[in-house]
């Protein structure tokens, strides 16, 4: 088998035989540049695994480089080298579509690590270790132009190494996303580590992070590994990264730019390898304007920027999202599924909760519903319009009781027309409830039988419309 193939482009002369002695060592075969356009007729007559190059060389910027490479479609990694400090560097060169980047003065061992994940990008999807992505069905479920776009979106990104802050509305799915970027990258098999930078007490911030020693202060029986260790070769994703306090932001950014971490009593630094993933429904450049959150750990998260579109924007996924549910949500050899017109009921609600939302109604709603099918009523939302036709136990009502569904209003129309559609509902489906419930002295058992519903529904529809019954 070939050995891949590594393209070096540098001027100095003594930092291109580092590399170049430390890439055949790998086993790879190395061609080296000085210049661009030395650079450039390399790339005419090969094929990379691989190209490193230097941010500045005689004829111009290794940024150029990498835009050429990008703009020419090919899926070769590229990564560059930059001097030591020049962090916005390597921010500008992630953003125009860089793999990754290495400091000088190089460290063998970060090289060897970011060489490796390369090499695993551009191998042939059918070798076992390369990315999952190619021909496996994605999580993101639904065909609506905005979440087509995001797959695009996120098929690129898996082949980065840049940071990514996810936004969205919250429950819209922003760790789905970013599960979906770690699977879909050379980093499939090693651990993704999600955290709720929220739920973590200040206190015991910089020890779940980047672990401590033993003895390092008192309760530390035995040496721990943080957050930075765990996800190793893999993918942290901090969530609400917004809430994180000041003091740790500085930590934070240290060990993002350094890529290395030192546990609470340890003398000395260990490499991490490590992609980041950042989260948050709040906006962080307003965050930024009003001092909660540092400028410079917002560039460095901030790299590549991706939107999660809320449910709103999607609701042509209503349906697959509703049956995926309702699959999940039945237990074994259990029925889930839906009455009529209660999906055109669900699409008439704005879901501020988003997908997050959708699960729990249809959970709610499921323990509510009659053999397993979830009917209008059994969704409880404020806000979402009946698609025409009565309330459930009005309908029923109608057809098992005529005597007790006499229109509660004239046929000329109600003398006081409600304020909304589902509040004139509301009002006829309390009539209907409490003409069966008088006609049966209150017996919930029998009016339930009269109203053609099951006891369930009509202890629901009581406490939402509170109907008490009578002292005495």
């Amino acid at each position: 088998m070939t050995s891949p193939r590594v393209l070096v482009v540098d001027d100095e002369a003594d930092l291109r035989e580092l590399l170049e002695i430390t890439l055949v060592r790998m086993g790879l075969d190395v061609d080296s540049a000085e210049t661009l356009r030395e650079a450039r007729a390399f790339l005419a007559q090969n094929d990379y695994g691989l190209i490193l190059t230097d941010m500045r060389l005689p004829d111009g910027l290794g940024l150029e480089l990498v835009q050429e490479v990008n703009a020419s479609n090919k899926s070769t990694p590229i990564a560059v080298v930059t001097a030591y400090g020049s962090a916005e560097n390597a921010v500008v060169a992630l953003k125009a579509g860089a793999f990754d980047y290495v400091s000088k003065p190089v460290v063998l061992d970060d090289l060897r690590v970011m060489v490796q994940s390369a090499l695993r990008l551009s191998a042939p999807s059918t070798q076992t270790g390369s990315p999952a992505a190619a021909g496996t069905a994605s999580r993101l479920i639904g065909e609506s132009a905005v979440m087509q776009s995001l797959r695009n979106q996120i098929e690129r990104l898996a082949r980065s190494m840049a940071p990514i802050a996810i936004t969205g509305e919250s429950g819209s799915g922003k760790e789905l996303v970013a599960r979906e970027i770690h699977a879909r990258s050379s980093r499939a098999g090693k651990p993704f580590i999600a955290v709720n930078c929220g739920a973590i007490p200040e206190a015991l911030m910089e020890a779940e992070f980047f672990g401590y020693r033993k003895g390092a202060f008192t309760g530390a029986a035995d040496e721990r590994d943080g957050f930075f260790h765990a996800a190793n070769g893999g993918t942290l994703m901090l969530d609400e990264v917004a809430d994180l306090p000041l003091a740790m932001q500085v930590k934070l950014l240290r060990a993002i730019q350094e890529r290395r971490v030192r546990k609470i009593g340890a003398t000395s630094e260990e490499p991490v390898d490590v992609r980041i993933i950042s989260a948050t429904h709040q906006n962080l450049a307003q965050c930024v304007e009003t001092g909660k959150f540092r400028q410079d750990l917002f560039y460095r998260l901030n790299v590549i920027e991706l939107s999660v579109p809320p449910l709103r924007e999607r609701l042509d996924d209503l349906g697959v999202l509703v049956d995926g549910m309702l699959a999940r949500l039945a237990g074994p050899g259990q029925q889930a599924a839906l009455g009529p017109q209660v999906l055109e009921t669900l699409s008439t609600y704005s879901f501020p909760g988003n997908v997050r939302e959708l699960e729990n109604v249809l959970e709610r709603a499921l323990a509510f519903a009659n053999d397993g099918v979830i009917e209008v009523g059994d969704l409880s939302l404020k806000g979402a319009r009946v698609a025409e036709r009565p309330a459930p136990a009005a309908e029923a009502a109608v057809a098992a009781a005529p005597q007790a569904a006499a229109a509660p209003v004239s046929a000329s129309g109600p003398a006081e027309l409600p304020s909304s559609l589902p509040d004139y509902l509301e009002q006829v489906e309390r009539e209907i409830i409490l003409r069966a419930l008088t006609q049966t002295q209150f017996n919930r058992t029998q009016a339930a039988l009269l109203l053609g519903i099951s006891f369930r529904q009509l202890r629901y529809q009581m406490q939402k419309l509170d109907i008490q019954e009578p002292e005495g």
